[in-house]
Formats: structure tokens, sequence, C-alpha cells
């Protein structure tokens, strides 16, 4: 029988840890700062430590940074072993446990090392969502407007109309949301897999929120750096002719809504220095950076920086 191998932090191990019953637990850290690398060969060293082989299984019971790692290191631990992933964040849930892509942190710059490969199952529990802290399921709410923005109207129009029932994580609210987005990330990455296309679109808002992530060292979360990604996108989408005033403000107006930034705190930043991450944005080719734009609610696609 294959050997299970439990990836997870330390906060979800504090909260969780009479559940993982008598498997192999290896326990890191939480945080940007410890998506490296240095984790990765430290979990490695673990496994091997503890009889791991080819036939072992890695399930990553956490957040994002714990299904980037868990689901990098799989992909290269003895040339690739089988993982899963019991995601416990919003963020995690609706985002980054679906579509196979892991990646870590290099050179200061996000998720330049990674790989493409599918978990063999993702097990969903908006149970987990009630121990969030306020500023960690914001992270996840934008990710939620991010989708209905680029693929779904009537989810945005709900997220409009029934702000109380999300931020309250009212039961029935969350599971519609994380259904919703699940529905749509999936879709997009079963018709483009491998990021040739389509898929793109998911990193609306992503250019300048991956970039304002690296730079702000910390002091602006993954959501808020997204939120204001996202409009930062949209008003350069207006400008160019792409949206419709009406449609932009709406965006915007939404953002605001669920007490997301829009705009960056120049306290916080070095705008050159945020210029110049953007210039290093791992979705640039020989042509210029690949750009998410929008031209109505429900609708994005992709164009030159």
């Amino acid at each position: 029988m294959a050997k299970l191998f439990i990836i997870t932090d330390k906060n979800v191990h504090r909260l969780y840890k009479k559940q993982f019953l008598d498997a192999e637990t290896i326990v890191i850290g939480t945080g940007e700062k410890i998506k490296d690398l240095g984790t990765v060969q430290y979990i490695c060293k673990e496994l091997l430590k503890r009889g791991a082989d080819r036939t072992s299984f890695l399930l990553g019971v956490g957040g994002g940074v714990v299904c980037d790692i868990t689901g990098l290191t799989a992909s290269i631990f003895m040339r690739g072993v089988d993982f899963g992933f019991v995601p416990t964040t919003l963020l995690a849930q609706v985002d980054a446990s679906i579509g196979g892509k892991s990646g870590v942190n290099f050179d200061g710059f996000k998720n330049m090392i990674g790989t493409i490969r599918q978990p063999k199952f993702i097990l969903h529990d908006t149970r987990f969502i009630k121990t969030l802290s306020d500023r960690e399921y914001k992270s996840g709410v934008a990710e939620v407007i991010k989708h209905a923005i680029i693929k779904d109207p009537s989810l945005f129009r709900y997220l409009e109309l029934h702000k109380r029932e999300v931020m309250s994580r009212k039961k029935s609210a969350v599971e519609r949301i994380v259904r919703e987005s699940k529905k749509i990330k999936t879709n997009i990455v079963k018709k483009d897999e491998f990021d040739k296309g389509l898929r793109r679109i998911l990193n609306f808002g992503h250019t300048y929120g991956h970039a304002l992530e690296a730079v702000a060292k910390g002091r602006v979360s993954h959501g808020e750096a997204v939120s204001i990604g996202m409009a930062f996108a949209t008003r350069l989408s207006f400008l160019r002719g792409y949206i419709k005033r009406k449609d932009a403000q709406r965006i915007e107006k939404l953002i605001r809504l669920y007490g997301l930034p829009v705009v960056v705190d120049a306290k916080k930043v070095n705008i050159n220095t945020l210029i110049s991450a953007i210039e290093k944005d791992k979705k640039k080719d020989s042509r210029g950076i690949n750009f998410v734009f929008v031209k109505g609610i429900g609708s994005a696609f992709t164009g030159r920086l």
C-alpha cells in the first residue's frame, strides 16, 4: 500500500492535527516568505528520511502556499509521485488548488519556478473557511470577483446583491461562490491546460498584482494586490476603448464594496521598482507582456501591454 504523507503549515496543523490520524505529517511555515526552493528541498529531505518512495502519495492540506509547494514537490520528487489537495482557505478552494499549476518564488519574483501537473483529487470542504481571518477571507473573495469579471455576469450580479451574506460567510453564500468559481476555472483549464491561449484570461489583475506582491514584501496580501491589479487593468481597458465607462465603474465599485483596495499605497512600494518588476513578469515573451483586458462584465481577452 502506498504510504501517505501530509504536507501542511503550522497554523492548519495547530487547528486540525487531531484529524490527521496516524499519517506521516510534514509541517512547514506560513506565508510567501517560505514559498521557495528551500522549503521544497526541506520536504524532499524529510520524505527520504521517512522512507518515501515512488509509490508514496503527498496530500497538501492548507492554503495556496501549501498547494503550490506540495504540487511542485510531488512533480519532481523521484521524478514524480501522486498527490492531492484539501484546500483550507477560500483562495485555495476557488483558485490555487485548481488547474494543476504549482510554483515557488525565485529571486524575489512570483512563481518563477514551477510545473503544470494535475492532482489525483481535490477535496473541498467549506467548513475550513470559518477559521480564516477577515483579511485571508477577502483574498479569496478577490479571486471570486476576478472569475465573475472575466466569465460570469450572473456571479457578478450575485456579488453585487449579496455582500452581507458573502462577508458574513453564510453557508449557502460561501458554497455558491466556491461552486461557481470552481466551475469557471475548471472549464477554462479543460480547454487550455497548458496556458497557450484561453487560460491566460485567468491572469486578469495578476500581472500588476504579482509585481506589487513582489515589491511590497508582505505589506500587501495576494488578494489586495490582485484587487489593485484588476482595478488597474479595468482603467487601462477603458482608456484603450475596450470597455464602457459604466461597466468599468461597476467593476471598481464591486471591488470597493468588499473592502478591497483599488490603488497602490505609494508609502508601501517604490513605483520605479514596481515597473521594473512588471517588466520581468513570467508572461512576457519576445513580443512583450501578455496582459488581460476586459471589454465588458463577463468578457476578457489577452493583448499586449
